[in-house]
């Protein structure tokens, strides 16, 4: 192996919080959340045909239009008064759609996305739309999460509702920015996971559970296991804590170029097989590119034919950009 190059600056990378973080949460079930009024049905009477010499013209028949279905008025100053003291409410499943259950009761109606159930059993359709209709006519034990009135907005956890009625205001009140926090994995998504803190939910984004690359959190972390993690954001006015597991280790990107150099033969790690090459990795929260054209594959040979997940070979390394968190590799010119 090549000596690293120790004269390489070290090159200080910059990572806050991504503003797209909590577009992704729930993004199935946002485009559900607003509320909307129940529909009204009401019936037209026919017009009265024409009369004429040769046909008596008939008795007026009386017809009745019922009148419209109202849309259930919500009591805002209540709604606001249950979330702050952070009660919990027990509410009946009206209706339901891909991203959640509809629930309405006396001065209250709202939201609760699929996530925010306590069984989650489905993932895949049909069976997450049977599942979700299933609810329909039950009572659910309930907490506000989210209330806001100019936007017709209100959107009940039932997960939340576990914890005693109070204790997110503890925990809101206690937990910073920079802490380092202890809690268990209640949900894997496909972006990111749930981490119940005792109360309440933080969610570590997809892009904050390794400095490497992460095909899905679920080969990261598991359910009921417990994790130390470090608090990056919170937002107490919509009941959001922002997680990293990452950032309990050091970023292996910033010092990179102090301990690998252009040209470097090392051995990885495949971790992924693709069409058009492999993903290698040299370290934890390492991993580099082997493309396809950097490989010395015989005739009619494809890449799944010769490389597997877990094999460990030797390459080379082609390019740093710690900057983009890229590396390049070859297998050409060992």
């Amino acid at each position: 192996m090549v000596a690293p190059n120790k004269t390489a600056p070290v090159v200080e990378i910059e990572y806050a919080p991504d503003d797209s973080w909590w577009e992704s949460v729930l993004a199935e079930e946002e485009r559900f959340v607003t509320l909307r009024p129940r529909p009204a049905v009401a019936a037209k009477p026919q017009p009265e045909p024409e009369p004429t010499s040769q046909q008596p013209q008939p008795s007026p028949v009386s017809v009745e239009i019922p009148a419209e279905t109202p849309p259930l008025a919500i009591n805002w100053e209540y709604a606001m008064s249950v979330y702050k003291q952070d009660q919990i409410i027990a509410l009946i499943v009206s209706g339901h759609n891909r991203g959640g259950l509809l629930v309405e009761g006396a001065d209250l109606q709202g939201f609760v996305p699929y996530s925010h159930l306590v069984d989650m059993v489905c993932e895949a359709e049909p069976q997450r739309e049977n599942f979700l209709a299933a609810f329909t006519g039950r009572e659910l034990r309930l907490k506000i999460i989210e209330c806001v009135p100019e936007e017709s907005r209100i959107v009940f956890s039932e997960r939340a509702a576990r914890a005693d009625a109070g204790r997110r205001t503890q925990l809101f009140q206690s937990i910073l920015p920079g802490h380092i926090v202890r809690g268990e994995v209640t949900n894997i998504t496909d972006f990111g996971v749930f981490i119940d803190l005792g109360g309440v939910e933080g969610l570590i984004h997809i892009s904050e559970l390794s400095w490497g690359r992460v095909i899905h959190p679920a080969n990261i972390l598991q359910l009921g296991e417990t994790v130390e993690v470090q608090v990056l954001e919170v937002l107490p006015e919509r009941c959001r804590i922002a997680l990293s597991l990452k950032r309990r280790q050091p970023n292996p990107w910033i010092t990179v170029q102090q301990r690998y150099a252009i040209n470097d033969i090392v051995p990885v790690n495949i971790t992924t097989v693709v069409t058009f090459g492999v993903f290698a990795r040299l370290e934890e929260g390492l991993e580099g590119l082997i493309h396809v054209s950097e490989m010395n594959l015989a005739e009619g040979k494809q890449v799944k034919d010769i490389y597997h997940e877990g094999q460990t070979i030797t390459a080379r390394i082609l390019h740093i950009d710690p900057a983009r968190q890229r590396l390049g590799l070859s297998l050409k010119e060992l």
